[in-house]
């Protein structure tokens, strides 16, 4: 039990809530904790709620009765999102990011933690509304955003396998066909990764036509699973939308077009402002 005055008390729970977005925490967890009236703890919540909402923090919803509690949602409001995504174009914009072959280098920007968790708060908070039991990602550009999203969700992430690991156990492998390049693949996930009937909120670095994530979805049936979503941090605007192989999902930012010769890259923000 902690005896602290009400505004370290407001800085210590501000920081407990944060830690476990989207679990419901009753309010004798706080009143035990810092030895409190379950009323002084409603006052402190109104407080943090009010300052979590005006701030575009996130939400915090209050459920009634004896099994009840507070339980936070990580949201990010419309022009914290905006900056954020031309922030990212900006990134993506920068001329030595062109590879040979007209590929765009994007490897430093997963790596950044501070980057890749406000891209996992935006699908966390494009998601939110959704029954999710977990986040899935193909190895391995896509790793470092999968497990962003899955934090904000306070989900586990399920990684599929481009090739079968001896210490996976039994697996289930299907073949898929590269959206872009028409070329034959193999993905595989462990039987023990994900339950059966799971719902999954798919994440992934990069999507040309689709066929990876086309993929994720062919795979998730041999689950009798559900995609609750697909969320991609960057898609190519050069596909036409008849050639994508999926249309329902949530993009950051859109790669318009790379010129090699000119050094110049195009980029604007994804469907994330403009989708229904």
């Amino acid at each position: 039990m902690k005896k602290l005055k009400r505004s370290a008390r407001l800085v210590e729970m501000t920081q407990y809530l944060l830690d476990r977005p989207h679990q419901l925490i009753p309010l004798t967890t706080f009143a035990q904790r810092y030895g409190a009236a379950k009323s002084s703890i409603s006052e402190d919540l109104a407080i943090i709620k009010e300052v979590f909402e005006d701030e575009g923090t996130g939400e915090l919803h209050t459920l009634a009765g004896a099994a009840g509690g507070v339980k936070y949602i990580p949201m990010m409001g419309r022009e914290q999102a905006l900056h954020f995504v031309e922030q990212l174009c900006e990134k993506l914009s920068e001329p030595n990011r062109i590879l040979p072959g007209g590929y765009l280098y994007m490897s430093d920007l997963l790596g950044l933690p501070g980057l890749m968790n406000e891209a996992g708060k935006l699908f966390a908070t494009a998601f939110a509304g959704r029954d999710i039991d977990c986040v899935m990602t193909v190895e391995t550009k896509g790793i470092p955003l999968a497990y962003a999203t899955g934090a904000e969700l306070n989900l586990p992430v399920v990684l599929v396998r481009r090739d079968h690991q001896v210490t996976e156990g039994s697996a289930v492998s299907i073949n898929y066909v590269s959206g872009s390049h028409k070329s034959l693949h193999t993905m595989t996930l462990s039987r023990r990764a994900m339950k059966e009937k799971s719902k999954v909120l798919i994440v992934d670095d990069f999507m040309k036509a689709g066929g990876t994530i086309q993929g994720m979805v062919d795979l998730l049936a041999e689950f009798d699973a559900e995609v609750a979503g697909v969320g991609v941090l960057v898609e190519s605007g050069e596909v036409e939308s008849e050639q994508r192989l999926l249309q329902d999902y949530v993009s950051l930012a859109t790669l318009r077009a790379v010129d090699p010769k000119g050094k110049e890259i195009s980029v604007e923000p994804g469907n994330y402002f403009t989708r229904k």
